[in-house]
Order: structure tokens, then sequence, then C-alpha cells
């Protein structure tokens, strides 16, 4: 079976991408999807390559019931453009590098990750890493909002490509 495949991108790929992929799994699972889903995350630069979460991010997740402590930073790579179906930048910057860098014969939709909760009021997942614990709720509070509007759309595709 063909999963379809969704990659959340921020810089370091220790606090927002992180954090969004592990919420995206929590929720995809809750919703009966994780079985037709290849879920992921990366970073821009590889500033982080190997390590987990930030300790922040996993504490302020895990107080929801998310747990991301089997997570580990990567960098983005050019092969992703054709691994996953919607690449997703957790800010402009993040979507400006990716959008420059993205091949004529990509597979991959690239968006911006906020686009799916027009709500919330902010195009942008803001970084808390060098915030305290109120900026990486206020991330995580994004990033639910975020996911919850993903959630509809992947929910669309993955019975679209089943009844392909």
């Amino acid at each position: 079976m063909n999963k379809y495949g969704v990659l959340f991108v921020c810089t370091g790929n220790i606090c927002r991408s992180p954090t969004a992929e592990g919420v995206f799994r929590h929720y995809a699972a809750q919703q009966g999807l994780s079985g037709h889903l290849h879920i992921d995350s990366a970073g821009t630069h590889g500033y982080h390559v190997g390590e987990p979460p930030d300790s922040r991010a996993i504490a302020a997740a895990l107080a929801r019931g998310v747990d991301m402590n089997d997570l580990r930073a990567r960098k983005f790579s050019p092969a992703d453009y054709g691994d996953f179906d919607l690449i997703l930048a957790m800010d402009s910057g993040h979507h400006n590098i990716i959008t420059r860098q993205i091949p004529n014969d990509a597979r991959a939709q690239v968006a911006l990750f906020m686009d799916y909760a027009p709500q919330a009021g902010s195009r942008d997942v803001p970084d808390p890493y060098y915030g305290g614990t109120a900026e990486f709720e206020y991330a995580l509070d994004l990033v639910e909002q975020g996911v919850q509007g993903l959630i509809d759309h992947v929910r669309q595709q993955v019975e679209s490509h089943a009844n392909s």
C-alpha cells in the first residue's frame, strides 16, 4: 500500500517540526490513520542531527499526552521532494528555503503548516528555542490547531488514494 507522506520542516528539527510530527502522529493514531501515513520531520540546517527534541518541547508535549522521546533530528534532503506528498514549513523563512530548492519533478506539494489553521491568526509558528515554558506552550497551542486542520485534509487524501 502506498502511504501518504507528510514532512514537517523547521530550522534545526528540535522544537517546532518534531512537535508537529509528534502531535500529528498522536492525532493520526486516534483517527485510525497511522497505517496510511508516512510522517517525519526535518531541519533546514544540520545543527542537531541525531539529537532528540529539545527537553522543553518534550515536556510540553508529554504534559498533553504526546510522547516524542523516540524522535531524532535530521537535515532536510533533496530526496524529500520525491519521498513525501506534503512538505509543511513551520514558518515563512523555511517555506522560502524549501520552495527555492524544489526540483521540477517534485512529487511533494510545499505549504505553510499554519495554512491549515487560518483561525489561529498566525501564518508562522514562532521559534520557542530562545524562550521559556510560555513560548513552548504557545508553539504547541499553534501546532495543535494546525494539526486539527491538517487531519481533515489528510483524511481526504488517504481516502482519495484508497479509491484510486
